[in-house]
């Protein structure tokens, strides 16, 4: 069977001999291998593929040889489990259904939670649960916790937000922690609110572009992941670059929890580390 190991740490001299000649022991055999430094930050990342049959004694001698620091983890191919929340745009959350249903993706979407009830019959067209957890009336942390607590339910590896369309409190980010993916236009933090494209429209705007990134409890400013552009001239009118905008929203948003999936993405601090 084919495994991925990934490992981040502090760096150090013979980190890459000292993963490598433990995987000869156990006879695993190396498919891929990718690695990071960060020179700055002295913090050390490698993502390697193997194939064999890796035992809980290889984890145990891999984590006592590297530095006390190391986060090591051993992936198996199965699908990763995704939760993705809603609001009322479709394109985001289409894309992904579709992807899915092509097996263009190494995700299984276990349910669809969406504040309001106008995408059910998408997700129920693709045979996904869905679940309407209203906020009228509740407060915001009160509302994160219904919707948390449903999450919790399925024990996702990510939650995917494809344009849900509230603001997370950080009792919810915490909960999740460094599993909740965002998408959004890349015009913030220029034309923040309503209208987005209408407020480029305005301005004139030659480029519009989506980020795909780790939410933190800083507003759209979690890591980066994934980010795309494309050009637009005088001749498009709001409605036009909405459209354009879409089709990249969907695109990177699809990028990010592919990346993710095949375990090639690491944060790292304020930043991200992501192996093509």
């Amino acid at each position: 069977m084919s495994y991925i190991l990934t490992t981040q740490c502090s760096d150090e001299i013979g980190l890459i001999a000292k993963i490598t000649s433990l995987c000869h022991e156990h006879n695993l055999n190396i498919v891929r291998n990718n690695e990071f430094v960060d020179r700055e930050g002295k913090r050390f990342f490698m993502r390697t593929e193997v194939t064999g049959s890796p035992t809980n004694l290889f984890l145990s001698q891999l984590q006592s040889n590297l530095p006390d620091d190391a986060q090591v983890k051993l992936h198996s191919p199965t699908k990763v489990k995704v939760v993705l929340l809603a609001t009322k745009e479709a394109h985001c959350l289409g894309g992904v259904l579709l992807k899915q249903y092509e097996n263009a993706l190494n995700i299984e979407i276990q349910a669809v939670i969406a504040n309001y009830p106008d995408l059910k019959p998408l997700a129920e067209a693709f045979n996904v649960p869905f679940h309407c957890v209203s906020h009228e009336g509740l407060s915001r942390t009160e509302h994160d916790q219904q919707v948390g607590d449903l999450i919790s339910n399925y024990q996702p590896d990510l939650v995917g937000l494809a344009k849900y369309m509230r603001i997370l409190s950080p009792e919810f980010v915490a909960r999740f922690k460094d599993k909740i993916i965002n998408i959004h236009h890349s015009f913030l933090p220029a034309f923040i609110g309503a209208k987005p494209y209408h407020q480029a429209f305005e301005r004139g705007v030659k480029i519009i572009g989506a980020t795909a990134h780790f939410v933190n409890n800083e507003l759209d400013e979690g890591p980066i992941i994934v980010q795309d552009v494309t050009q637009v001239t005088h001749a498009n009118n709001a409605e036009a670059m909405a459209k354009i905008g879409k089709d990249i929203e969907k695109t990177v948003f699809c990028k990010a929890l592919q990346l993710a999936s095949e375990h090639k993405l690491f944060i790292n601090g304020t930043k991200t580390v992501v192996f093509k």
